[in-house]
């Protein structure tokens, strides 16, 4: 797994590629409670380069989710690829999480919450 950060305009994007698993979880989760420690508004993940995330990824994401709470930052998915977007379905985090297209339409539903 690899992740690229970038930010602009107010908003973080964390670009993953690859698997996210038992192995890359802890590089997710560091790279998140970064952006915890930042107090991070908006936080987007661009997932259209991740193949696979196990329940060791999705509960990296669930624990951002709690510690951005905190302050109120909010976070948004965007470019799943099908079978990726299934194991969110299956767990019901897309009631959890808001999950896009792309990250325009990520910005706009975070926007409308």
């Amino acid at each position: 797994m690899q992740i690229e950060k970038s930010s602009e305009n107010g908003v973080t994007t964390l670009k993953v590629s690859g698997e996210v698993d038992l192995h890359a979880s802890p590089e997710l989760r560091s790279e998140l409670q970064s952006c915890v420690s930042e107090k991070t508004p908006v936080l987007l993940v661009d997932f259209t380069a991740v193949e696979y995330i196990d329940s060791s990824g999705l509960a990296t994401f669930i624990e951002y989710l709690r510690d951005a709470a905190a302050y109120d930052g909010k976070i948004a998915l965007f470019g799943m690829k099908q079978k990726v977007r299934t194991i969110f379905d299956l767990v019901r985090l897309n009631e959890l999480f808001t999950i896009a297209d792309s990250a325009d339409a990520a910005v706009a539903a975070l926007a409308s919450k």
